[in-house]
């Protein structure tokens, strides 16, 4: 525990300051590019989980299961290795994003999918009442109303997204983690490792820790005002 006290120690965090914000640049850039992805993955599973048609349900739901019941480290693993003894390898922080918004990709669908069917089905038959297709009515009509559901759990998504931007750190990756590990290993800067992993800790919590809040948050007043509007209309039918 020496270590932890150590003025010494600290100043050298200090004076290279720059690789722990390099490895939180890194993890940022990684976390926003994997974001999309997963996005555009959730919306795409999402809308095919909620469809009629039981080819596209089935595929969602392959997707989803397939890449929920296996560890992220080991999708990271396959896809950095499999593509490099292909012969095509696309660098690690290409892995990292690709890895991570496949895999987040499979949660936000099923929270897409929640969301949607959290709408009434009145609202369903209303759109197709009006003439709206498939997607007009998910886009123009449903989607906009599930938005106030989807949210909140999609939010603790990216929380999660953001802290498993570290398993890149089995791959040799550039993230904040591994370039922690880097930092204490290291031949000038070796031997900090209680501070820098402490300086770590607290830099994906100052990421994290917001984001849960807001959440949280939310997801307690969108409880608090469903159940307003229950009582009020418990109220009006009495």
């Amino acid at each position: 525990m020496s270590g932890l006290f150590s003025t010494r120690a600290w100043n050298k965090i200090w004076l290279y300051r720059g690789t722990f914000l390099l490895g939180l640049a890194n993890t940022l850039k990684t976390a926003a590019i994997a974001l999309i992805i997963a996005l555009i993955l959730g919306i795409i599973f999402g809308l095919m989980a909620t469809s009629n048609k039981k080819v596209l349900k089935t595929i969602s739901r392959i997707y989803v299961e397939v890449i929920q019941n296996t560890p992220v480290l080991l999708q990271m693993c396959f896809l950095y290795y499999a593509l490099a003894f292909s012969g095509h390898s696309p660098g690690i922080i290409v892995t990292g994003f690709l890895a991570l918004g496949i895999y987040t990709g499979a949660y936000m669908a099923e929270v897409i999918r929640a969301g949607i069917e959290a709408v009434p089905k009145g609202q369903f038959e209303a759109a197709q009442a009006q003439g709206f297709g498939y997607v007009q009515m998910m886009f123009y009509i449903i989607i906009p109303q599930s938005i106030k559901v989807i949210l909140p759990p999609m939010t603790n998504t990216i929380v999660n997204m953001i802290k498993n931007t570290s398993c890149l750190y089995i791959v040799g990756g550039a993230d904040l983690l591994s370039l922690t590990y880097s930092f204490v290993t290291g031949e000038n800067t070796g031997g900090s490792y209680a501070p820098a992993y402490i300086v770590c800790g607290v830099i994906f919590f100052l990421i994290c820790f917001p984001l849960s809040t807001i959440a949280s948050t939310w997801e307690n007043s969108l409880k608090k005002r469903e159940q307003k509007a229950t009582l009020n209309l418990g109220a009006t039918e009495a």
